[in-house]
C-alpha cells in the first residue's frame, strides 16, 4: 500500500506493472473508489499525472490518501475481482445506477394452477418475463394472455367460479371445471407466448378456430380470430427483427460538459421492450465502467450493440467479453454495427438518446449565456399565487438535468407577509427555502428563477443575501419572456424558441400550474369550512325552535 499525503509527490514505482485491481482510500481508511488496470502502474499514474480530469475525477484525486492493489494473471480476473469488490464496498466514486423508474414485469406463480401478476422485482417464488419499460404495452400482454390462456388472477383459489370463469377469462380450476393437465397445457402455452413465441401460439389458435368453425361453433371461432387478431396487432407494434431468435440488447452513448448520457434498449427474441435512460459522472473510461455497472444487476443478453467501441483495444474488448461471458454462463459479444438491422437499431437508440441531450445543450446554453460558475443541473423555481388578499401561497419546483424532480416540490403557505404583497411574499418563501437547506445542511440549487420582474428579483436576492448565500438568481418576466438579472436596469432577451427558453418557460410554467393548484385547494378548503359551519348553525337553530 502507498501513503499519500496532501503535499507529498506520488511515487508511482512502488506499484507494480500486473493486471489487477486497484483501491483508493481517503484519510479514514474508507474506499473512495475502486477500477482494474491491464498495467496497475499506467493507470494509477494517469489519475495523478493528466491536467484534463472531469470534475468528479479531480474530487476524487483530492480526497485520495492510500492506494492499495490485488495482482491477479490477466485483464479478465481482474474485471471479475472488480466486479465482486464493488458490490461489496459500494465505494462513493463508482457508478451507481439508480434508474428513475422500476420497471415491472408479467409472472406466474409456481403453485400447481399457476396465476398471472404483475411484479416490480424477480423473486425465486416466481416465474419472471420482462421486464417490461412500457406500462401500456405490458398491461395490454398481460390482459391478452389471460383472455386466450384464461389464466387465473385471484389471490386464492376460491371455493365456487368468480366472475371471471363467467365473463369467459377464466377456465376456473377452483371449481374443477379444468384438470390439472389441461390448466398446465394452458400455462405453458402462456408460457411459450410470454417468451416471445408469438407465431407459435397464432398456428395453434387457427387449428382451434377452423375446428370450432367445422363444427358449427361460430361463437368461439369468432372469439379466436379476435384474439389472434389482438395478438398480430401487439406483434406488429413491437416485432423489430422477426428472424432474430435471440436476445439483445442496444446500448448508446454521449458525453456532454460533465456529464455522460447513455440510453438502453432491449431486444428479446425480435420484441422491442422499449428504453432506459441514464446520466452518469464523466470519468475515465465511463462508457466500459457504465456497461460493467449495468451488467452488474442486470439480464445480460447474448448480443451487445453499441454506437461507438469503449475499449482501447482488441485485448481490451476481448477481455471485457470473457468478463460478461463468465457472468451470464453462456457466449456474449459486444459489436458496433455499421450497416444493416443491427446498425438500424444503433441509429434508432441514437435518435433516443437526441431527444434527452436537447435537454442538456439547453443547460449548458443556459450557462453560457447567464454565465454561470457550472452546468445548472439542479434548478428551483417560486411563483407566488393569490386571489385578492386571501389565500396568498407559493409553490416551488425543482427540475434536476432538465426533468421535474417531484419529490422536491414545496408549498409555503404565507405567514408574514399581510395583504397582497408578491414582492415581500416572494422574500419569505426564498429565506424559508434555503433557511431549511442550510440547517439541513443539505445541497443548494445551480440556479434560482422567480417567476416576476425586478421586484420579484430584488426581494428574492435580499432574502439569500441576509442568509449569506450567493446562489445565481434570475427573474423570467412573462409580459416579453426577458431575463431578469439582479442589480441590472436591462433585461436580457434571447430567441423564444431556442433550447433555452423553452426550457426556463416550461419551469417558469411547471411552477406556475403547481403553486395555483395549492391555492385552488385552500379556497375549497375554506368553502368547505364555511359550508360545514353553515350546516351546523342552521342545525343548532331548528333545535332550538323545536
Amino acid at each position: 500500500m502507498i501513503q499519500i499525503s496532501a503535499s507529498s509527490a506520488f511515487k508511482s514505482s512502488e506499484i507494480p506493472t500486473f493486471p489487477g485491481v486497484y483501491l483508493y482510500r481517503d484519510e479514514a481508511g474508507e474506499i473512495l473508489y475502486i477500477g482494474k488496470a491491464k498495467n496497475l502502474r499506467s493507470r494509477v499514474k494517469s489519475y495523478f499525472s493528466k491536467t484534463d480530469k472531469p470534475a468528479k475525477t479531480r474530487q476524487l484525486v483530492l480526497h485520495i490518501r492510500s492506494i492499495d492493489w490485488v495482482i491477479v494473471n490477466n485483464e479478465v480476473e481482474a474485471l471479475l475481482l472488480e466486479n465482486k469488490l464493488i458490490k461489496q464496498h459500494t465505494p462513493k466514486y463508482n457508478i451507481n445506477l439508480k434508474d428513475a423508474k422500476t420497471y415491472a414485469y408479467i409472472a406466474l406463480t409456481r403453485e400447481p394452477f399457476p396465476r398471472i401478476l404483475t411484479s416490480r422485482r424477480v423473486s425465486r417464488k416466481l416465474e419472471s418475463f420482462g421486464p417490461y419499460t412500457d406500462g401500456f404495452t405490458r398491461q395490454d400482454l398481460q390482459r391478452l394472455v389471460v383472455r386466450v390462456f384464461k389464466l387465473r388472477t385471484c389471490r386464492k383459489l376460491p371455493k365456487r367460479a368468480c366472475l371471471n370463469f363467467h365473463i369467459g377469462l377464466c377456465s376456473a380450476p377452483c371449481n374443477g371445471n379444468v384438470s390439472l393437465e389441461q390448466y398446465t397445457r394452458q400455462v405453458d402455452q402462456a408460457r411459450s407466448f410470454l417468451g416471445g413465441d408469438y407465431e407459435q401460439t397464432i398456428q395453434l389458435l387457427l387449428a382451434q378456430m377452423q375446428d370450432a368453425s367445422q363444427n358449427q361453433h361460430y361463437e368461439r371461432a369468432l372469439e379466436l380470430r379476435n384474439q389472434i387478431a389482438s395478438i398480430r396487432l401487439l406483434t406488429q407494434r413491437q416485432i423489430v427483427d422477426n428472424e432474430r431468435r435471440f436476445d439483445q440488447d442496444v446500448m448508446a452513448f454521449r458525453r456532454l460538459g460533465e456529464k455522460a448520457r447513455a440510453v438502453q434498449m432491449g431486444v428479446r427474441k425480435g420484441v422491442l421492450l422499449g428504453k432506459k435512460e441514464f446520466t452518469v459522472d464523466l470519468q475515465p473510461q465511463v462508457e466500459q465502467e457504465f456497461l460493467k455497472a449495468y451488467y452488474a444487476t442486470n439480464q445480460i443478453p447474448r448480443e451487445i450493440l453499441l454506437n461507438q467501441p469503449c475499449w482501447e483495444n482488441k485485448t481490451e474488448k476481448k477481455a471485457l467479453e470473457e468478463f460478461l461471458c463468465a457472468k451470464r454462463g453462456a457466449a456474449v459479444s459486444l459489436t458496433v454495427p455499421t450497416r444493416g438491422n443491427k446498425r438500424a437499431l444503433v441509429n434508432l437508440a441514437e435518435k433516443n438518446l437526441e431527444s434527452t441531450l436537447d435537454e442538456d445543450s439547453a443547460l449548458v446554453d443556459l450557462q453560457t449565456a447567464l454565465n454561470l460558475p457550472v452546468v445548472p443541473h439542479v434548478v428551483e423555481c417560486f411563483d407566488i399565487s393569490n386571489l385578492g388578499e386571501e389565500h396568498v401561497v407559493s409553490g416551488m419546483v425543482r427540475f434536476t438535468d432538465a426533468k421535474p424532480d417531484k419529490k422536491n416540490y414545496r408549498k409555503f403557505k404565507i405567514k408574514t407577509v399581510a395583504g397582497q404583497d408578491d414582492f415581500a411574499s416572494m422574500g419569505e418563501v426564498v429565506a424559508r427555502r434555503y433557511r431549511r437547506l442550510l440547517e439541513e445542511n443539505a445541497t443548494m440549487p445551480d440556479l434560482v428563477v422567480v417567476d416576476g420582474g425586478a421586484g420579484q428579483v430584488a426581494a428574492a436576492q435580499s432574502a439569500l443575501s441576509a442568509l449569506g448565500l450567493q446562489l445565481p438568481l434570475i427573474g423570467l418576466a412573462k409580459e416579453h419572456e426577458e431575463i431578469v438579472l439582479p442589480n441590472e436596469p436591462t433585461p436580457l432577451r434571447y430567441d423564444k424558441n431556442s433550447r433555452m427558453m423553452l426550457f426556463l418557460r416550461k419551469v417558469r410554467d411547471e411552477t406556475h400550474r403547481f403553486s395555483l393548484g395549492y391555492n385552488l385547494k385552500r379556497r375549497q378548503m375554506k368553502l368547505r369550512e364555511e359550508f360545514r359551519n353553515s350546516a351546523q348553525y342552521s342545525g343548532a337553530g331548528n333545535h332550538v325552535k323545536s
